[in-house]
């Protein structure tokens, strides 16, 4: 599936932000959207299953989403994002009772990494999902749980579906490998004038996800008489509930009765995100014109067909922040910095004020929703974000304390005796 933003009307300036401060704002919790992604621990056990199944296929065949954005420049504006209330930051992972400094050498970050999901291909219900993945970033919370990336690599605004599909985080994605585990997605949080309206102003989303997942011999189940210490006895009723989720499964079976025993496939619980990979910090209602380094994995040609960046790697640039507005998607307070990154697989790629290379760690402050050929030589030569400001904070806020858990065996509950 292939999915335009059409934003003809970028209008950027590296103007100042206006003298003064609003009114001190922040997003209420009817401003907040929130949706389930995987609701329970079966569930998310399958999503993870999907992707690590058959030598990780379906994650070696994935896609970046293809999102094409033309921004054009056509004249200078005083528009633009300012501060609706005091600055503030939030501390990374690890960084709580120190000061981030700026570094010249970049040693890249851990908590950076690859979202997967499916989108739904053609009307047919029968029809087979596309893979696509983003860009995204782990950030600070109380439970070291929490993923950033752009809202429309969460958001199904395609189909107006609530979100997209068997949602998965992967930080330090390498072609099928998952240093760090599958990270199943729970819950996604994202401002209700993006849910809703697809207000640009609003293109973020943070998304709490359950404990890591590895693997067994790279997810290749086998039988249990070649392979027993992978599997799990559990009881009559977890195994039934597992053969009725897993009964139309096009993949290997993850569950077996043995000898009047009942096994599942067991994946190893590989800890919290946050403990991993660390966590960045967040920092909001921040002055324009600050410098940033932007990390993702662009991939696809330039409008000149020229392919610069493969996906498969890390990738960063470097550059000050300036405003920017694209009234075509109602996005009226929006942040730029000059980069060379191509718009797929770049969307939700992290903007990090004040990265310290020793820690690699700083305050995120943007994710990439777009990219710009400013000048019309086919180049893309800019990258744009929403502006961070208290609307997001108060997204960020009802996110950040919410817990989610293991996943990696799957649990003896009361609900399925």
């Amino acid at each position: 599936m292939k999915r335009t933003l059409a934003f003809g009307g970028l209008v950027a300036t590296a103007g100042l932000l206006a003298a003064g401060l609003a009114a001190p704002a922040q997003a209420t919790p009817q401003d907040v959207a929130s949706d389930a992604l995987a609701t329970n621990g079966i569930a998310a056990y399958e999503v993870a299953a999907y992707w690590k199944a058959n030598k990780a296929a379906n994650l070696i065949g994935a896609t970046p989403y293809d999102v094409e954005t033309k921004v054009v420049a056509k004249h200078i504006s005083k528009g633009g994002p300012a501060p609706d209330s005091k600055p503030g930051i939030v501390p990374a992972i690890g960084d709580e009772k120190k000061v981030a400094a700026k570094s010249k050498n970049v040693n890249l970050p851990k908590t950076t990494g690859k979202v997967f999901f499916t989108t739904p291909d053609g009307p047919d219900a029968d029809s087979r999902p596309d893979r696509h993945w983003c860009s995204a970033t782990s950030v600070q919370s109380a439970y070291h749980n929490l993923v950033a990336t752009a809202g429309h690599c969460v958001y199904d605004t395609e189909t107006n579906a609530a979100t997209l599909d068997k949602w998965v985080f992967i930080p330090g994605y390498y072609q099928g490998k998952t240093p760090w585990g599958i990270y199943v997605g729970k819950q996604a949080f994202t401002h209700y004038d993006y849910d809703v309206y697809e207000d640009g102003d609003r293109d973020y989303a943070f998304v709490t996800v359950y404990n890591g997942l590895s693997f067994y011999h790279d997810g290749v189940v086998k039988p249990f008489d070649e392979n027993p210490g992978a599997w799990r006895e559990v009881s009559r009723a977890t195994y039934e509930n597992f053969k009725n989720q897993f009964r139309y499964w096009e993949g290997p079976n993850y569950y077996c009765e043995h000898e009047s025993h009942y096994y599942v496939w067991a994946f190893v619980d590989a800890g919290r995100l946050g403990d991993n990979v660390g966590g960045q910090g967040l920092a909001y209602n921040q002055k324009i014109g600050q410098p940033v380094f932007v990390f993702g994995y662009p991939s696809g040609s330039h409008p000149d067909g020229n392919y610069a960046y493969s996906g498969a790697t890390l990738k960063w640039t470097y550059g000050k922040t300036f405003k920017a507005t694209a009234a075509e998607i109602k996005a009226e307070e929006l942040q730029a910095v000059k980069s060379s990154f191509t718009g797929e697989g770049a969307l939700g790629s992290s903007w990090l004020l004040k990265y310290n290379n020793g820690r690699r760690l700083g305050y995120l402050n943007g994710v990439t929703i777009g990219v710009s050929d400013t000048d019309g030589n086919n180049r893309y030569d800019t990258s744009i974000s929403p502006y961070f400001d208290g609307e997001l904070y108060g997204v960020y806020s009802a996110a950040k304390n919410l817990w989610s858990g293991s996943i990696a065996v799957p649990f003896e509950s009361p609900a399925l005796h």
